[in-house]
């Protein structure tokens, strides 16, 4: 399937405002291509299917990290806590950052720090984004809060108890 931009839908701006309000997770998608490891934030990544372990990821396609996705077949996805604001504003914007200057782990051919390592599956085309369907062939867990983005800022989670009474 593949979306297209028309007179059908809602107009752009008002559309952005009104995805301003969703809280979405930040992460950092990353590829290697000749070696070197490319990265771009993001903050349209989901888990889609627990058997498979299947995650969802929109790239923008006025990057160059879905073609050398698609290249390499693979992708990690960094998952970041509230610390790697700095980080996530590195890698965010048009286009995509080579990894050099920063300090990674090489683990399944993939840089990463609390992350998952992916096959790609699928890429499909949606609008000006590609989302990419992949499988996690590794996973480290972070337990920590995480970063969020939100009314166009970054931010974090906090669990509320909500319907649970304290024993005493």
């Amino acid at each position: 399937m593949s979306v297209t931009t028309g007179s059908t839908g809602v107009d752009g701006g008002l559309f952005r405002e009104a995805m301003a309000g969703v809280c979405a997770p930040v992460s950092i998608v990353t590829t290697l291509h000749d070696g070197v490891a490319h990265g771009t934030t993001v903050s349209a990544f989901a888990s889609l299917s627990a058997d498979p372990p299947l995650v969802s990821v929109a790239l923008d396609t006025g990057s160059r990290l879905p073609a050398r996705v698609r290249l390499s077949g693979r992708l990690g996805i960094n998952v970041l806590t509230r610390e790697h604001a700095g980080l996530a504003l590195a890698f965010a914007g048009k286009g995509d950052r080579q990894v050099r200057q920063l300090e990674w782990s090489l683990d399944d051919r993939l840089p990463g720090a609390g992350w998952l390592a992916c096959t790609v599956a699928d890429l499909v085309r949606g609008g000006d984004h590609v989302v990419a369907f992949a499988q996690a062939t590794s996973a480290v867990p972070r337990l920590a809060e995480p970063l969020t983005y939100h009314n166009r800022a970054f931010g974090t989670h906090l669990p509320q108890q909500v319907g649970r009474e304290e024993k005493a």
